[in-house]
């Protein structure tokens, strides 16, 4: 039976003020996922305070129209879903965790970072940055990588003058 059209207008409505509060979008194409496992990648993203929405793609489009996103909505081919949160970083990687074990149920395919569309390459490098923790820890080794290497010189210059 199809939707009637304060039913649409009433998805399209919810969908805009639910997108309201988010500053990243990930279009998520998901094929042969069971409902299993779609539960659990819920639960996951819940977790982090992402939320996880499947809406017909016009409903989707017409939503985000309602936005002044810059760049080129990317092509949403087969069953769609939207992955948002408040946190630029976390709605891309959750979903990218997630897809390391359903490779065959879940791909990224595209996503708005910063009001701008992205196109599924850009969506998975932004997936792949490390979380803040794991930055800072690389930055310290790397500030402390130069002076631990002067105190190995300078320690074998003590030892060859004893």
């Amino acid at each position: 039976m199809p939707i009637t059209k304060e039913k649409k207008q009433d998805i399209v409505k919810e969908l805009s003020g639910d997108l309201k509060g988010a500053n990243s979008i990930v279009f998520v194409h998901f094929k042969k996922l069971p409902v299993k496992d779609t539960t659990e990648l819920r639960r996951k993203l819940r977790s982090q305070q992402v939320s996880y929405k499947v809406a017909k793609k016009t409903l989707m489009k017409r939503a985000l129209d309602g936005f002044n996103f810059t760049g080129e909505m990317p092509v949403l081919d087969g069953e769609i879903a939207m992955a948002y949160g408040s946190d630029l970083l976390t709605p891309a990687r959750e979903v990218y965790e997630f897809q390391k074990t359903h490779k065959d149920g879940l791909v990224i395919v595209g996503g708005v970072f910063e009001g701008k569309y992205m196109d599924q390459v850009s969506m998975m490098s932004i997936a792949t940055i490390p979380p803040i923790q794991v930055l800072y820890s690389q930055l310290v080794n790397l500030i402390n990588s130069p002076i631990q290497g002067l105190v190995l010189a300078l320690n074998a210059v003590a030892e060859k003058k004893q």
